[in-house]
């Protein structure tokens, strides 16, 4: 195959993958952490009116959701490339760091929590998922 074709693809499975884990986190979120009595998790909306009521244990899943499904989409794309892994593996983590931005100025979450995401949930788990990528030498 291709190897820009191979490396497009790789991206694209990447981005699919991380989406999914990250979704599929923050649907099992709620009922594992249930989260605070009042609070309207299912619209953006009922979000941005009800954060003041989230304790920090209820932004663990988020922030599990953010670094895992950048892990696995950063490792998806980092295994199927044909070349330039690390690379891709930080175009993955550039990308769900975007998300990561948006959702800083869309929903008011604590300072330290914003802070905490940004920092450690998307290239550090980029930077993680390509040298294991690397190492395997597929």
């Amino acid at each position: 195959m291709n190897p820009f074709l191979r490396n497009t693809l790789a991206v694209i499975a990447g981005l699919v993958i991380g989406s999914i884990v990250n979704m599929s986190i923050i649907l099992i979120s709620g009922s594992i952490i249930p989260p605070p009595n009042g609070a309207d998790v299912t619209t953006t909306e009922g979000l941005q009116a009800t954060m003041h009521l989230f304790e920090p244990k209820h932004f663990l899943f988020p922030f599990l959701a953010h670094a895992i499904g950048t892990f696995a989409g950063a490792l998806t794309t980092a295994l199927s490339a044909a070349s330039s892994k690390t690379k891709l593996a930080f175009v993955i983590g550039a990308f769900f760091l975007f998300g990561g931005i948006t959702m800083v100025f869309t929903l008011p979450s604590p300072i330290w929590f914003s802070i905490v995401d940004l920092v450690f949930a998307y290239l550090p788990m980029a930077y993680l998922a390509s040298k294991i990528a690397v190492k395997k030498k597929i």
